[in-house]
């Protein structure tokens, strides 16, 4: 493989010393950018454009050819698995995902199968593969994928949800169909991660987007021992290098002690945690990455530039610091105030890491 000329992302998620703090953004492949709407436009819909090995690495990499980014991260979606188990995932304009056929009881998810990586999921491993290859080492590559809990949430409630109340349900009325769920999510999400990492990506991380509405004991039952179980099945060398592990629950600040003893190596952030309550109860065992609120990128670039500043001195001196935001870029941003936040975090952070 050709040799990565910038590895300060792989080096700050190991806690290894930088030059300055590394950065990228959520989802900053994406609707802001007016190149990436036209070749959604080109795919005819969002999961043609996953589909598509070709044109998922284009928008990519459209992020890299404007902003002084230190990682890619590969253009997919968290609901491919469930997906690829059967389910007839289909898009609804303005209201999101929608599964034609939702889990509703035990029965049917004895009847779903992990599925193989390299064949059901073959169109994302031809993607990394692509975009591994047309990276020509500029930057790493981050593979992922969404938590048990997660996805079951999407699966059970058949699409999204504001109160969880099918899901929830089943996970208090029926654990067993829940935890079995859980189980073959955390076995599907293990050897999808493994494949991306055989195909070619650097670093792996685990979006948990739905375990901020757990309570912190359902939390640890329901979404955190199933990340544990995928976390100690990854593989954690390629390439001769190690590959480091990102856990994100949104909301989930209350849990980052615990998430950090899983064995990853870095967490998410989200903004409802400031960054230096985030490293005195992780200590040094794991790395973190955020935590900018998407909304400050509306503001001026001053005031985009006061938060990063705030940011940066509420993580302190030192590496193992990623900055993002707290979650993903939204549609409406203006790209020259990504740029000016990108600017700032490389102007203001060497002062960090002497």
């Amino acid at each position: 493989m050709t040799e990565l000329k910038n590895d300060l992302y792989l080096r700050a998620l190991l806690r290894q010393p930088t030059e300055r703090t590394p950065i990228w953004m959520m989802r900053q492949a994406g609707r802001y950018l007016p190149e990436y709407r036209e070749v959604r436009k080109q795919a005819g819909d969002f999961m043609a454009l996953c589909k598509n090995p070709e044109l998922a690495c284009e928008v990519t990499l459209q992020p890299l050819r404007r902003f002084g980014l230190d990682a890619a991260i590969l253009f997919s979606d968290i609901l491919t698995i469930p997906d690829a188990m059967g389910l007839g995932l289909y898009f609804e304009t303005g209201e999101g995902p929608k599964f034609e056929r939702p889990l509703r009881d035990l029965a049917a998810i004895e009847k779903l199968a992990v599925p193989d990586p390299e064949l059901e999921l073959g169109y994302v491993m031809d993607a990394v593969r692509t975009i591994r290859r047309e990276l020509k080492g500029q930057v790493p590559l981050i593979g992922f994928s969404g938590s048990p809990w997660t996805l079951a949430t999407y699966m059970v409630e058949g699409g999204s949800t504001k109160n969880f109340s099918v899901v929830k349900k089943m996970m208090f009325a029926e654990p067993q169909a829940m935890h079995l769920l859980l189980d073959k999510l955390a076995q599907s999400v293990t050897s999808y991660l493994n494949a991306q990492i055989a195909a070619g990506a650097q670093a792996v991380m685990i979006f948990d987007t739905w375990g901020g509405a757990l309570s912190p004991r359902d939390y640890r039952e329901f979404s955190l021992r199933y990340m544990q179980q995928i976390v100690s099945g990854l593989t954690r060398h390629a390439d001769g290098r190690q590959v480091p592990v990102t856990l994100f629950t949104k909301n989930g600040g209350a849990w980052l002690a615990d998430m950090a003893a899983t064995g990853c190596d870095a967490l998410g952030v989200d903004w409802t945690t400031d960054l230096a309550t985030a490293r005195s109860l992780v200590g040094d065992k794991v790395a973190l990455q955020g935590n900018m609120d998407p909304s400050v990128l509306y503001a001026s670039p001053e005031r985009i530039r006061a938060e990063v500043a705030t940011i940066l001195a509420s993580y302190g001196q030192g590496t193992g610091h990623v900055f993002n935001l707290g979650h993903g870029i939204h549609p409406e941003v203006n790209p020259e105030h990504a740029g000016a936040f990108i600017d700032a975090v490389h102007e203001l952070s060497p002062a960090y890491h002497r």
